[in-house]
Formats: structure tokens, C-alpha cells, sequence
């Protein structure tokens, strides 16, 4: 089977990160996947974007959270031809007609605490668009993740380690992590990622996902080694590569 490929924030090299221009080209490859990030607005709605504050990718200042969703409606993304700050609910509509499924990660505040309503908040707006089944959530923060892996009805639930977590706990212990958090998948930076680290994996029982594959290089070496699914920036190249190597 073909590594499943997910455009990162809809394809962050492409087009404008996390915007609806970058989902609704996402939405139109044959990409199996597509990822975005999740902060709550002060009324606790699930918005789409990185950052836990407005100011790298939008013309406004501050935490995301410390406005209304009204408010955020109107805050303009850099770059993206008049778009604003999506609303998950805006996304699920967008990609509930295609045979997409989405990967959700769940993030920490601007003082980097998670949510405390953030795991029921996201599903359920997965829940009103009948799009929870075809859902992989992640996070970073393990009981967050823990916490949708109990909620159960996902298509799958994942912790990311960041690079000096892997160094700290090798990978006999990332997978211990991950199997008494209960999730099904253990996200790895690309650079982390070798046969090694796949097959003792697999034999615990959990899937491997990748992320930051996003050159020629490093997409070719995640296709080749088999992981179970890439995320990338460059979904377009990851398409074009995948079917290359596919060929006779």
C-alpha cells in the first residue's frame, strides 16, 4: 500500500498556511490527508491556525484566545487574498464532500498549557458535522491526546514527540509513552525516523507518522522506508514523488 500523504496545514509551501485557500487546493489533490492546528477562541471555539497568538500569520497582535470568534473573524491571514482565521466548523464543511480525512492537532495555549475544554470542544464540532469516524487527532501534551483516545469514535489519536523528547527517551521508551497513553500512533520529525525505529514500532503494536518531509530528499526516503503515513508542506511534490516510485 502507498504511504498515505496529508498536506500540512493544508500545504504550507504552496499556499498560505492553515487558510481556506490552502484547504480548498488540498482538498482538490489526491492527498489522502490534510492537517491543521487547533486553538479555542474566548468563547472556546475551535479556530485554525498555528500559533498560539496572531502574530506571525495574521495583520492582528495577541493570543488567539483572548478574543470573541466574531472578532477573529475579521483578522485577516498574511498573504491569503482577504482570508480570516478559519473556524474548524468552516473546514469540516469544506472537506466532509470529499473522501479526505483530516488530522487535527489539538495545541497548548500562548502560556503553553493545554486547553482544559479543547479535547470535547473539537469533537464536538467533529460530531455536528458527522466527521469524527474520518478524524485523526494529535497532540503533542500525551493526556491530551490520551483524552481523545478515550473519547474513542476517531479514525485514529496521536502523540507528536518533539526531537529532543525521542533523544530523551529513545525509542523503546517513546513507545511505551505512547502505549499507556492509549494511542494508536506515535508522530516522529522525519529526521528521527529509520527502519529501525519503524519495525520496533510496529511491534508494539503502534502506527509511525512523520512530519517536516517536505524536500526532495527526505520524501523519498520516508516512501521508501514505508512509514504509515507523511505529512508535508509540499503535498503537490510528495504526490508527484509517491507516483514516481510507483511506476514500472
Amino acid at each position: 500500500m502507498p504511504v498515505p500523504i496529508a498536506s500540512h496545514r493544508g500545504g504550507a509551501f504552496l499556499w498560505p498556511e492553515n487558510s481556506m485557500t490552502a484547504f480548498r487546493a488540498a482538498a482538490a489533490l489526491a492527498a489522502e490527508q490534510i492537517e491543521l492546528d487547533v486553538h479555542l477562541s474566548a468563547d472556546g471555539d475551535p479556530m485554525v491556525i498555528h500559533d498560539p497568538t496572531l502574530d506571525r500569520t495574521t495583520d492582528a497582535q495577541g493570543p488567539v484566545a483572548a478574543r470573541r470568534t466574531a472578532a477573529l473573524a475579521g483578522v485577516r491571514l498574511r498573504g491569503a487574498g482577504g482570508d480570516t482565521v478559519p473556524t474548524l466548523a468552516a473546514v469540516l464543511a469544506l472537506v466532509r464532500p470529499t473522501t479526505q480525512s483530516l488530522r487535527v492537532e489539538l495545541k497548548a495555549d500562548a502560556a503553553g498549557m493545554p486547553y482544559p475544554r479543547i479535547v470535547p470542544r473539537v469533537l464536538a464540532e467533529l460530531d455536528a458535522a458527522g466527521m469524527r469516524g474520518r478524524t485523526i487527532v494529535m497532540a503533542f501534551h500525551a493526556p491530551t491526546a490520551a483524552e481523545a483516545a478515550r473519547a474513542g469514535g476517531m479514525a485514529g489519536t496521536a502523540w507528536l514527540l518533539e526531537r529532543h523528547g525521542w533523544r530523551d527517551l529513545g525509542a523503546v521508551g517513546a513507545a511505551a509513552v505512547a502505549r499507556a497513553h492509549g494511542v494508536a500512533e506515535l508522530g516522529l520529525h522525519e529526521a528521527d525516523v529509520d527502519a529501525p525505529a519503524l519495525s520496533l514500532m510496529h511491534a508494539a503494536g503502534l502506527r509511525l507518522g512523520v512530519w517536516a518531509a517536505n524536500h526532495d530528499a527526505s520524501i523519498r526516503r520516508m516512501l521508501a522506508l514505508g512509514v504509515d503515513v507523511m505529512t508535508t508542506d509540499d503535498p503537490v511534490l510528495a504526490l508527484q514523488l509517491r507516483g514516481e516510485l510507483a511506476a514500472p
